[in-house]
């Protein structure tokens, strides 16, 4: 099974050719044959030299029409000659590193004039500002439905030192790709205010968002042995926390905390000083089989998989957590659709070279959202999910998420330190019991894509 949704066509940056590899590779395996040496064990020795570009940072496209952010705030229906400082936490540092822009789910051409990176200082106030290239090109113009990739730019990035991707859009465009619920703090001017990439502070810079426009990834040039670990998930993986019993809007003072689980997770790397860079491929109301365009629940993630995961640069494995929403929200499927959709993730995963680990659904039984409101009956299909999850063998791994965050005293229901007022979403406590439930050796057990 699969669903439809948009395959976004990729406008590929320029950069040194590959074409040459393959020959240059025959013409040393050859020789090494020659002398009597296995090609195999030199491989085995050298693989990991050199360097690569890895996810640093990621975010999911949504959709371009959802008229609020997750905080209730207004988000732009057209665009005009107005410039987008979007604020983005890699979590890997580098020297060199590549920008990845969307209009995937745009109705229109859009035309990046100019776009710039630079550090954050304080709000709107960036340092440090550089251009960013594409073909050689300051200006580029992406189609509806395509994403595109900047060249290489010389630029110092800290893990979990704030970025400003800076994106001016010259003349008239329909509304910008977005990833609805960023959990962080971002800028732009108004229509007509021009380009201001190059500004270091602008009091024009007078609107504030919580979702992010046009940003979708920041690789970094890392060693090869360095790779990716991929988040993929509905609300729980994006860190959404609950202010209500309905969950909306968001719970704004976590906002520009960096406390989603892959960040928390990210920590525990650095501290164990293990090279892997964890990004985040989140979507709030996210589902394994339906898709819920054109809102902000986004393409489903059997038909978003490959792109939002698999595609990512540098990525050696895949942490799925994902679920309720199929069971919370209509069509519900039953337990064996909900299985082969699992299965399917698991293929596809392993046809890539890469290994996918699977983490249990955690209670909401007595949620509004997912719970007692919209699905009341999800509970039963809920422990036949985790039990099986529990108990397959295809999959490369399992995080019992449900175990470290449910109530001892009703497994039915979120540790009350662990849950955010709608009972559905974890509160910080609980995204950190998240991030600290994940054994680290199952993460180092991979080998990067470069490797």
């Amino acid at each position: 099974m699969n669903f439809p949704g948009p395959t976004p066509r990729r406008i590929r940056a320029s950069g040194p050719s590959a074409l040459t590899v393959p020959a240059a590779v025959a013409v040393l395996v050859s020789a090494l044959v020659g002398v009597g040496i296995d090609p195999a064990v030199v491989h085995a020795q050298s693989s990991c030299d050199g360097t690569h570009f890895v996810a640093s940072w990621t975010a999911a496209p949504t959709d371009s029409v959802t008229p609020l952010d997750a905080w209730g705030q207004p988000t732009p229906l057209t665009v005009d000659d107005q410039t987008f400082r979007m604020i983005i936490t890699p979590h890997l540092a580098g020297t060199q590193l590549r920008v990845h822009l969307t209009n995937r789910f745009g109705l229109t051409p859009v035309t990046f004039d100019r776009v710039s990176i630079g550090n954050q200082v304080s709000g709107p106030v960036v340092g440090d500002i550089a251009p960013v290239k594409f073909d050689g090109r300051t200006s580029i113009t992406v189609p509806a439905g395509s994403d595109v990739t900047s060249d290489p730019i010389a630029f110092t990035v800290g893990s979990f030192a704030p970025l400003a991707v800076s994106i001016h859009v010259s003349g008239a465009a329909g509304p910008p790709t977005k990833h609805w619920n960023a959990n962080a703090t971002s800028y732009y001017s108004p229509h007509g205010s021009g380009d201001l990439t190059a500004q270091p502070a602008s009091h024009q810079f007078s609107s504030t968002t919580g979702a992010w426009f046009y940003v979708q990834a920041l690789d970094v040039s890392a060693p090869a042995s360095t790779r990716a670990v991929v988040a993929f998930g509905d609300s729980i993986t994006d860190g959404f926390v609950g202010a209500t019993a309905l969950s909306v809007p968001a719970d704004r003072a976590v906002a520009d905390t960096n406390g989603r689980y892959p960040d928390l997770l990210q920590r525990r790397l650095d501290a164990a000083n293990v090279p892997i860079s964890v990004v985040n491929a989140g979507i709030g109301s996210n589902r394994v089989l339906t898709s819920g365009e054109p809102l902000l629940l986004g393409p489903s993630g059997l038909s978003r998989f490959q792109r939002d995961a698999l595609d990512r640069a540098g990525v050696a494995a895949v942490l799925v957590q994902e679920g309720i929403n199929d069971l919370g929200l209509p069509p519900a499927p039953d337990v064996a659709a909900m299985i082969a959709g699992y299965e399917q993730l698991i293929a596809a995963a392993h046809r890539s070279g890469k290994k996918i680990w699977l983490g249990t659904l955690l209670p909401a039984s007595d949620a509004l959202v997912d719970g007692v409101l919209l699905a009341p009956r999800s509970e039963t299909d809920r422990q036949q999910i985790n039990i099986w999850i529990r108990t397959q063998n295809r999959a490369d791994g399992v995080v019992d998420f449900d175990a470290a965050l449910r109530d001892p005293a009703d497994p039915a229901v979120l540790q009350q330190i662990y849950s955010s007022p709608d009972r559905l979403h974890p509160s910080p406590a609980g995204y950190r019991a998240m991030a600290d439930t994940i054994d680290l050796t199952m993460l180092t057990d991979t080998r990067s894509p470069a490797c």
